[in-house]
């Protein structure tokens, strides 16, 4: 890190902090200037206390020990998130966008630990919760928000009380519930550019008395594409979307409620173009190699890129699932909850990881995922002891079908291509079983201790098939199976099982009933696996001393994460605050690196366990309302996340961009860890007397320089960039009806969010880019 990025961070994080300890002070004096607040306390309905489950119950946000973040649907609101990607800035040290080459997965990292990469075969490190089910895979994750009544981020590892690998954090989707006395409804249309439509609708109604009540919602979100191709004015990173989800909540008896809950959601687009920021490279068999395309083919990024796809062969996802929670009262101190749950995905998608008119890296991906899942929590509470104990299983099937096509890749001369094209089949199995607990006791009124333990065991089985079709016979019929290639005795190898104990323990102290201090120490654990890349030894193969050493699968992850922090309410409720500091120590991270540690034939693969990472940092949130009528929110995060060791070096030949060239010198970076993540907004409400209220806001977002690749590439390395949105919305009088016009990207900034890193095949490198500035406008109701 460079001198004068260390002052720009160090300057940042000063004069964020400095506003933010400056906020109750600002809070007070801004209440004694308003005559209206001299005597006034904000009521619960105003801002009241916010309430939770990130530990399993309810409970108000200012006493649960862990960094988290919990967002309301007016909120999202005033974001003006459509879905989970929504969010992204307005949480400390939290990276959430739409991932690579798709339009229906989500990228997400906290704290600098993530795993961007869509392949069945590699687990996601942020567990995403819909209403308490896990959700397996990233593809289908970037849920809309249509019916969300708020979304918990989770910090820091979540060990003891979620499923399975939750080794960065957690994000919890609450749905809401049907009421079971009032009829509810919401609904709104929106217009907006590139030919946007959006209609979000809401209903809830009681069926029988007090006892049955159904909610139903449904979102239909369209708009044109973004990227457009000038050869043939094609339009390409679109949205076309149709989403439902239904509720049914019964209540026979007082302590017993059973919750129904079945969504679907429906995406139908055209490819997600990114754009070539290396030059694109084909193997030719009397040349060496050849440029087919300099970097930047079509000059500084415009939103406009080429491919090869022909139409029709776009993206498309059928995502549904069914849940059944049951919460039942047990008598004294103890309560049952048993969540049930199915889901199913399946995924057709073509993808042009290069971004070219070139046949370099054009792939057809075929996914078919469901999923069964039993979670039974035994909740324990009295005057002194709270906890929850609990069982959880899950079982999961995923296999896929692709196709990888390279007519572009090999040649005898520039005049003379061999066509070449690789077809996959796969097939995994995977079975997880976790028992765990947590008990929080009470050993005085305000101090308090809280442990717990889970044990996870995780059996994966995998197989897959490979073979080639070309028009030059050395590249024809090559056929490769896992594990049966392998030598003995690793070709019956084709299982693992995984296991992990992860231990939690917070002491946490309350020296007034909306203040508390607290410091933990957690482990969290993220499942090894298979490298669904493997097509010939090479991929398997490292360079361990000079002996070639073949690795079937690579080993689980694992961090210790400590953090202390506080939080608090004051002035009645009109200042919010919260900080944390952690400090991470995270070992045999996963990473899938550009020609690898490997035998360094060509197009290698690999996935290593390529070391450890030391990541600390620092985080802060403020919410405060200097009036009635006037709102403020900030975050802050800074993230120092430093490789300590990363053993890609001891390799034949060398890579250019190896992290460890010299198996001495760590030189990169790591990925999606931008050293500094703020945000500040502000909303203002101007009363019309009996004509209603008018409503500014506004809302600005700064993530700082950090890297898309493992390797650090040059071309897929965000640079940072502001992110600035307003809106003004009218209320008629009574709030039932609403007009609310919108810009997002107001100054048009120009910003990275993800990368293809193939650098083995072409030399591909290709980057994502977020949103250009956009307007809409949208009327609504709600009674």
């Amino acid at each position: 890190m460079s001198r004068h990025t260390s002052a720009r961070i160090l300057l940042s994080a000063g004069v964020a902090l400095a506003a933010f300890a400056a906020m109750p002070a600002f809070a007070q004096a801004s209440q004694a200037a308003d005559p209206q607040l001299a005597d006034a306390q904000v009521s619960d309905e105003e801002i009241g206390d916010i309430v939770v489950i990130a530990r399993k119950r309810e409970e108000r946000l200012v006493d649960v020990p862990i960094a988290v973040s919990a967002i309301s649907a007016e909120q999202l609101s005033k974001l003006q998130a459509t879905d989970l990607a929504g969010i992204q800035g307005s949480v400390p040290n939290v990276n959430l966008v739409q991932g690579r080459g798709t339009s229906t997965n989500a990228n997400i990292f906290i704290r600098g630990i993530g795993q961007p990469d869509a392949l069945q075969t590699f687990d996601p490190a942020v567990g995403i919760y819909v209403d308490g089910v896990y959700i397996s895979r990233i593809q289908g994750a970037l849920f809309n928000l249509f019916d969300v009544e708020r979304i918990e981020v989770l910090r820091g590892p979540q060990g003891t009380l979620y499923g399975k690998n939750t080794i960065g954090g957690a994000v919890n989707v609450v749905s809401r519930k049907p009421s079971l006395s009032d009829v509810k409804a919401a609904g709104s249309v929106t217009y907006g550019s590139y030919n946007q439509w959006l209609i979000n609708g809401y209903a809830s109604a009681p069926l029988v008395g007090d006892k049955v009540a159904l909610s139903l919602a449904a979102v239909y979100d369209k708009r044109d594409g973004l990227v457009t191709d000038p050869t043939t004015g094609r339009k390409y990173n679109d949205r076309d979307t149709l989403a439902g989800r239904g509720i049914l909540r019964i209540a026979p008896t007082d302590g017993v409620e059973f919750l129904i809950n079945a969504d679907y959601t429906r995406m139908k687009t055209a490819p997600t173009l990114g754009y070539a920021t290396a030059p694109l490279i084909a193997t030719s068999f009397t040349a060496g190699t050849r440029v087919l395309s300099p970097a930047n083919p079509l000059g500084p990024y415009d939103y406009k890129a080429r491919t090869s796809l022909a139409p029709g062969q776009g993206q498309n996802l059928d995502h549904w699932g069914i849940s059944l929670t049951a919460n039942i009262d047990l008598g004294g101190p103890f309560s049952l909850t048993s969540i049930s749950a199915y889901r199913k995905l399946k995924t057709d998608a073509f993808i042009d990881i290069d971004a070219t008119q070139f046949e370099l890296g054009d792939v057809f991906v075929g996914v078919r995922q469901h999923q069964l899942s039993q979670e039974l929590q035994l909740k324990y509470s009295s005057d002194r002891l709270n906890g929850v104990f609990g069982l959880y299983y899950l079982y999961e099937k995923v296999t896929s079908h692709q196709e990888a096509y390279a007519d572009d890749l090999f040649e005898l001369t520039p005049a003379t291509h061999y066509t070449f094209t690789r077809f996959i089949d796969d097939d995994q199995r995977l079975k997880s079983y976790a028992a765990f607990g947590q008990l929080t006791y009470d050993l005085t009124d305000r101090l308090s201790l809280t442990g717990g333990l889970r044990y996870t065991r995780e059996e994966k089985q995998y197989n897959r098939f490979t073979t080639t079709a070309s028009n030059l016979g050395a590249l024809n019929g090559l056929v490769f199976r896992f594990p049966d290639n392998l030598p003995a005795p690793l070709n019956a190898r084709n299982e693992v099982t995984f296991g992990a104990w992860t231990p939690s323990a917070t002491l946490s102290f309350k020296p007034t009933r909306d203040t508390l201090l607290y410091a933990s120490a957690s482990r969290g654990f993220k499942s090894g696996g298979f490298n669904g890349r493997v097509n010939s030894l090479n991929d398997v193969t490292e360079i361990v001393n000079g002996v070639a050493t073949i690795r079937p699968y690579f080993k689980p992850e694992s961090v210790w994460s400590y953090e202390a922090g506080a939080k608090g309410n004051f002035l009645g409720g009109r200042v919010s605050l919260a900080a944390n500091a952690f400090y991470t120590d995270y070992k045999d991270f996963q990473a899938r690196v550009g020609a690898g540690n490997n035998t360094g034939l060509g197009g290698a693969l690999p996935v290593l366990n390529a070391g450890k990472l030391r990541i600390w940092g620092i985080e802060a949130e403020a919410t405060v309302r200097p009036t009635t009528h006037w709102t403020l929110r900030s975050t802050f995060g800074y993230l120092n996340a430093k490789y300590l060791e990363f053993n890609d070096a001891r390799r034949a030949p060398a890579a250019a961009f190896s992290c460890n060239p010299t198996g001495k010198k760590i030189v990169c970076q790591p990925a999606f860890a931008p050293p500094l993540t703020f945000s500040a907004s502000t909303d203002y409400v101007v009363p019309l007397g009996s004509a209603g209220t008018l409503t500014f806001g506004a809302d600005g977002r700064f993530v700082d320089k950090h890297f898309l690749s493992v390797d650090n590439r040059p071309g897929l390395t965000e640079q940072g960039y502001w992110l600035l949105n307003g809106f003004v919305q009218y209320d008629a009088p009574g709030g039932k009806y609403y007009v609310r016009g919108g810009v997002k990207n107001l100054t048009k900034s120009l910003y990275k969010t993800d990368g293809q890193e193939f650098s083995s095949i072409g030399n591909i490198q290709t980057a994502y880019y977020g949103d250009p500035r956009t307007w809409s406008v949208t009327a609504g109701f709600r009674f």
